[in-house]
């Protein structure tokens, strides 16, 4: 069976590759901002060790969950390559373990940099890109999907890329880091939702499938209204307006169409227009983000 470029395209999920650029870009600027230096090149290091983990545990994800039967031709998403037969589970998974080989080649420069914090965040990332959806205890599996993408693509990507940039740990990032998490978990949630009905049925026991489809959908609401007013923070502690108020408006007016959206629509392929709204969200809410912190602040 031959294997194209278009495969490996497909299974990389481009489209939620901005879970990976939104917090290093965010965490990398503040950390230039509260430290006074900016070096590119280990900017350039932290987001492709950063792009590859996501590939990896899309790969995984990809694979894994062919497996287990948790994606079928029938599913509402985009497709995946190993459910369709289009590429062998055990290829798959020897590109998945190359992706995490190049982001440990990538990631050597941050630890000759800045030491053994880097190997701290680094071993446990690597392998729950795995873990998410494989091992004894698959963290999708089991609810916690929701808690390992603020966890992982909030608070570890951000404050973890402050601190190659300043060389200290800030309370800034933790509260940016909470924020980006949490738009980040809204793609997850959305997710989730949509596939209800085939998680159920596969014993893929998600939030959703646990606690039902009115918690999934106010579980989505939850998310944006928390984010939004973690904000608050900019003005109140540190007197940065422009950070609490510039980046909560793409966040406010796509967040209200996804709700609306959510809200009135049963789990369908119609979802798959919401998690590009949730993907925008989180990509506007970095780049405001950033821009602001550099010419604003």
């Amino acid at each position: 069976m031959s294997v194209s470029i278009s495969h490996w395209l497909i299974a990389s999920r481009p489209k939620t590759l901005g879970a990976a650029v939104a917090p290093v870009m965010a965490g990398s600027v503040l950390g230039w901002k509260l430290g006074g230096e900016f070096c590119e090149w280990l900017l350039l290091a932290t987001l492709g060790s950063c792009m590859c983990l996501q590939v990896a545990t899309n790969f995984f994800n990809d694979a894994v969950d062919g497996l287990k039967g948790s994606d079928t031709d029938e599913r509402l998403g985009p497709k995946r390559i190993t459910a369709s037969g289009l590429v062998p589970a055990r290829t798959v998974l020897w590109g998945a373990g190359l992706m995490l080989g190049l982001a440990v080649l990538l990631a050597l420069p941050l630890v000759w940099y800045r030491g053994w914090p880097i190997l701290a965040i680094g071993i446990p990332s690597l392998w729950f890109c795995y873990g998410y959806t494989g091992g004894p205890w698959p963290l999708a599996y089991r609810g916690l999907g929701e808690l390992f993408v603020v966890l992982f693509f909030g608070l570890v990507a951000v404050t973890g890329s402050a601190f190659v940039q300043s060389g200290e740990w800030h309370v800034e990032a933790v509260v940016l880091g909470l924020q980006i998490g949490l738009l980040s978990t809204v793609l997850i949630a959305i997710n989730n939702l949509r596939d209800v009905v085939e998680d159920a049925q596969s014993g893929k026991r998600t939030l959703a499938v646990r606690l039902g489809k009115s918690f999934a959908k106010w579980e989505i609401w939850g998310l944006h209204v928390v984010a939004l007013l973690l904000g608050i923070y900019w003005w109140w502690a540190l007197d940065w307006r422009w950070l609490m108020t510039l980046p909560a408006i793409p966040v406010l007016i796509l967040g209200e169409r996804i709700n609306r959206g959510v809200a009135a629509n049963e789990p369908s392929a119609v979802y798959n227009r919401f998690l590009a709204m949730a993907g925008a969200s989180l990509l506007l809410f970095s780049a405001v983000w950033c821009w602001v912190a550099i010419y604003k602040v």
